[in-house]
């Protein structure tokens, strides 16, 4: 009978230890942990990061904020901030469904380097190969029918924004598709390259890149809150961007979709690409590389307005330049750098990464004012200052600078 209390306790500490031990996995799988690892060697209590955002999205009116940060390979911290909506009062949440923007154009690279992979596709070969005819011929491209520069266009040139086209024709006088420079000769950021990708990839696999993502990516991954097209399931936890004065905007509902901009997807789940990708579970790691290599150096003033002919040696030490589907950022003082950024009206977003420390950040906003803490936070969260935040118009909320 004496031994009994003895076991019992043992028995208790065990369930005790086993008990404690599946939370604090559950909370390192959640991204759980207290401190955040730098770039600089330095760590950052994940309590004074929670202050710094509460104290940044007041003073910028920043409506929501997801924040989420990859250590050596691995999801270390996921957390939302602030308002999904400001008509219900919803809070964020790392599940909230937001519009990815530009985020899409980063997966939709994956998607074609794992082509690439298979042999499906190469990256060199001129676009008429895959398509059957000139580009020209295509109904939606008959503007570039007498340009016999388009029939030289190439994966690469459509991934890395050098084919010489606009962002958007819906913007050019007359909405005339037209090039505006030699392909191949320089960088101008272009979502009507991106579209002539997906046409080249939906002619060669002769599936819609909704399924293809969702086969394999999005799906592999478990990435359920993520779609190339809308889904009813995401009004179970929706996002609303919201304008300069938190003004809530209209949802937009893909039916279509778009490799250049029409994925929905949340906080959590496109930390699970990053992560994924930095672990080598999306791609070879020579697929990474031939991805995030510089494909051509970047000498404009700013990424926006596309065509702008204004350079500058600003970002020369840093190595700013273009790969395919990401920019990249070839010297910085902990290595090369690749990065993506997200705009569209209501929402910024942007994630960098440093492939041989393996490490990630990622910054989603419901808010048109998002993109003027980017800098400082990303200062803080990595101890580096090298992003050439002007090229980017992160111009800082309390700056004077225009």
């Amino acid at each position: 009978m004496k031994s009994f209390p003895t076991n019992l306790s043992r028995i208790l500490a065990l369930s005790v230890l086993i008990s404690g031990s599946a939370c604090f996995l559950r909370a390192v799988e959640a991204g759980g942990s207290t401190t955040i690892a730098r770039l600089d060697g330095r760590t950052l209590p994940v309590a004074d990061l929670d202050l710094q955002v509460a104290r940044l999205m007041k003073a910028a009116r920043v409506t929501g904020l997801g924040v989420a940060v990859v250590n050596e390979g691995r999801i270390v911290h996921l957390k939302a901030h602030g308002i999904a909506d400001r008509k219900t009062g919803a809070a964020l949440t790392d599940q909230s469904v937001m519009s990815g923007a530009s985020f899409s154009k980063a997966a939709f690279a994956i998607l074609v380097m794992q082509l690439v992979e298979e042999g499906r596709l190469d990256l060199d070969q001129p676009i008429e190969r895959y398509l059957g005819r000139p580009l020209g011929e295509f109904p939606q491209y008959r503007d570039l029918r007498s340009d016999e520069r388009s029939r030289r266009f190439t994966l690469r040139m459509l991934l890395n924004h050098t084919t010489g086209l606009p962002n958007w024709r819906w913007i050019m006088p007359g909405k005339k598709l037209t090039l505006h420079f030699e392909p191949g000769s320089r960088y101008a950021y272009s979502g009507e390259g991106i579209a002539i990708a997906q046409l080249v990839v939906e002619t060669v696999t002769a599936k819609s890149i909704t399924a293809l993502m969702q086969d394999r990516i999005f799906g592999p991954l478990k990435m359920s809150r993520t779609g190339m097209i809308w889904s009813p399931a995401f009004s179970s936890d929706l996002a609303i961007g919201h304008d300069e004065q938190e003004k809530p905007l209209e949802r937009r509902q893909w039916k279509t979709p778009g490799a250049a901009g029409s994925m929905d997807t949340c906080l959590a789940d496109y930390a699970k690409l990053i992560e994924a990708l930095l672990q080598g579970r999306l791609l070879k790691p020579a697929s990474v590389e031939e991805m995030t290599k510089p494909g051509i150096e970047i000498f404009s003033k700013r990424q926006f307005p596309t065509l702008a002919t204004e350079t500058t040696d600003e970002n020369r030490a840093v190595g700013l330049a273009y790969g395919l589907g990401w920019g990249v950022l070839q010297r910085t003082p902990h290595g090369p750098a690749f990065f993506k950024e997200g705009h569209d009206d209501g929402w910024e977003h942007f994630s960098l990464c440093h492939l041989q420390k393996r490490s990630a950040v990622i910054l989603m906003t419901n808010s048109s004012n998002g993109e003027s803490i980017f800098k400082e936070l990303l200062e803080l969260v990595t101890g580096d200052s090298s992003l050439p935040w002007r090229w980017e118009n992160y111009v800082p909320y309390n700056s004077t600078e225009k």
